[in-house]
């Protein structure tokens, strides 16, 4: 399975759209975000967390686009005669979706440093980077899952739907006090809101809540169902 994820990372990060879009866009967004309006350090920490996310959530799904893609020219039905189990394979194109969004994690957070002068203790930028790498793996999940159930164009825009959703609703483009009332109480149960509740927490020096890392543990394995199945669907029509 090693082999497997070395082989999967290495052609997602070769991949120019991935780069371009999973690791240049939130950053771009990022620093239009916080220079075209408010100068106050707050705000400038608070979207840093959230386009940190926004570039982990995009690159998270990008792996459905690639399974999408390897169950379109067989790859699929090669795994399934190997000694892997559907959990295994699962798994491994998990493992590959948590070591891709690093680069976006990575990339918004320098922004935020050298170009924004964020401010944080060292223990601070290394807490929220390892927040946010260890809260995206649902995401992960559920661009697998979306890979495995769709056609390749279909998962194209079912990712992007998602994505924006979850985007939106979870608070990561814009503070979640803005929302009306009724949006604000249903985006306390997505996963994006308490994906970038992780970092936000990081940033002003408290640990995350009990119900943060419940909503995303239950996502987690809700997302992981999802994918699975899926894989075992797309299988049994292979």
């Amino acid at each position: 399975m090693t082999e497997y994820v070395r082989l999967e990372v290495r052609r997602t990060l070769r991949d120019t759209g991935f780069v371009v879009f999973g690791i240049g866009m939130p950053v771009l967004m990022y620093l239009l975000f916080t220079n075209l309006g408010t100068d106050a350090p707050e705000w400038k920490t608070a979207a840093m967390v959230g386009m940190a996310a926004y570039g982990a959530l995009g690159a998270a799904l990008s792996v459905g686009t690639g399974v999408a893609e390897d169950k379109s020219i067989g790859w699929l039905r090669r795994l399934r005669v190997t000694p892997m189990t559907p959990r295994q394979v699962v798994t491994g194109r998990a493992l590959t979706g948590s070591v891709i969004v690093l680069p976006s994690i990575t990339a918004v957070l320098l922004a935020g440093a050298l170009v924004n002068g964020v401010h944080m203790a060292a223990w601070q930028w290394a807490a929220v980077a390892v927040a946010l790498w260890i809260g995206a793996f649902p995401f992960t999940l559920l661009g697998i899952g979306n890979g495995y159930r769709f056609s390749v164009q279909t998962t194209g825009v079912v990712n992007v739907a998602c994505n924006l959703g979850l985007a939106v609703v979870g608070g990561l483009w814009f503070p979640v006090a803005l929302f009306p009332d009724w949006l604000r109480a249903l985006s306390a149960y997505t996963p994006t809101h308490r994906f970038a509740e992780l970092g936000r927490a990081v940033t002003e020096g408290r640990t995350p809540d009990a119900t943060t890392i419940t909503v995303i543990a239950v996502w987690a394995l809700l997302l992981g169902t999802y994918a699975v199945a899926s894989y075992r669907r797309a299988g049994s029509t292979a």
